[in-house]
């Protein structure tokens, strides 16, 4: 039987809501075990609240696993919603290296909040990335738009600072995150693993005319990529290559940075996006959206981000174990 651990994010934002509606609407794969890893009180009270009338059992590990929900209730010395997420993630990631669980889903956390107490956090990604040793990952948002139709974006670079984004572009990195987008065509099963790559200037960079990175690093990692075999073009200019990709024109896009990609994904597929770390030892994904602060607690989150990131999870842990 497999197994999917979800983190419920940071309690006072709208993560146990979604956690919950998702599952009530979906009532989970019944063939696996799902295991919420977060406070107890706070599982207790949303299973409460969207009707969940099952029994939440706690999680004694796989070899007693039945199917259902489970979960892992995480305490931290000082009752803060923000270390508390932390520890949280923390908590899920052994769950998930150790073999545990076969895959993450993880709830929307608050970065300020984290960074605020002292905490070096740039992301749940990077986090989870450094707690399974580094290896090399890459941040995908995929999502569908109204009329159905797929848009996969890879980042180049994930959160830092603009001015920082042109220094950290390699030619190393972004063959890389080629590689990456790659590998996801072949875990979602598509057909084709065509990737298109960015520009980072406007135009990209019209023939240097408005920059050089296209030229002396981007240009370079695309030819580097394409003699290992993949099917990659570019550097395309980033104001027209989404409208191609979601007419079906490319699998995948290398964005060079945060906003590039995720601007447009937003735009068209926010109620639907699902976050991808590709590379991990195991599967993750997430919503696409924050903690929502200001609409938390009022019954107003729409679980449909959460609902389509653990049918995910789902998914590319039965495309990569089987069904168990």
């Amino acid at each position: 039987m497999r197994v999917l651990g979800v983190t419920l994010g940071d309690e006072r934002g709208i993560g146990p809501e979604v956690v919950f509606k998702a599952l009530s609407r979906s009532r989970q794969k019944q063939e696996g075990a799902l295991v919420l890893v977060g406070n107890g009180r706070t599982i207790e009270d949303q299973a409460r609240r969207h009707g969940w009338s099952d029994t939440i059992r706690p999680w004694a590990g796989r070899s007693q696993a039945g199917r259902g929900l489970w979960k892992v209730e995480t305490t931290f010395e000082e009752a803060n919603a923000a270390r508390a997420a932390v520890h949280a993630l923390t908590c899920a990631s052994e769950l998930a290296l150790s073999g545990d669980i076969d895959g993450l889903v993880t709830g929307p956390v608050n970065k300020a909040s984290i960074l605020s107490e002292g905490i070096p956090f740039t992301g749940q990604t990077e986090w989870l990335t450094r707690l399974a040793g580094d290896p090399s990952t890459g941040m995908m948002l995929l999502g569908t738009d109204p009329e159905g139709r797929w848009l996969r974006v890879l980042l180049a670079t994930t959160h830092i600072p603009l001015a920082a984004v042109p220094g950290a572009l390699t030619q190393t990195g972004i063959v890389g995150s080629i590689t990456l987008a790659a590998r996801a065509c072949r875990e979602l099963g598509l057909a084709t693993e065509r990737v298109a790559v960015c520009g980072l200037n406007p135009h990209a960079g019209e023939e240097g005319h408005l920059g050089q990175e296209e030229a002396g690093v981007i240009r370079p990692a695309i030819d580097q990529a394409r003699r290992t075999g993949l099917t990659v073009s570019g550097p395309w200019p980033g104001d027209t290559v989404f409208r191609d990709a979601i007419r079906g024109g490319h699998d995948v896009v290398v964005a060079m940075y945060h906003d590039q990609g995720l601007a447009p994904l937003k735009l068209v597929a926010f109620e639907t996006g699902v976050n991808w770390t590709v590379g991990l030892p195991y599967p993750r994904t997430s919503p696409d959206h924050g903690t929502a602060f200001d609409i938390a607690g009022r019954n107003l989150a729409d679980p449909t981000s959460m609902g389509r990131a653990i049918d995910l999870a789902w998914n590319l842990v039965e495309s990569r174990y089987g069904r168990g």
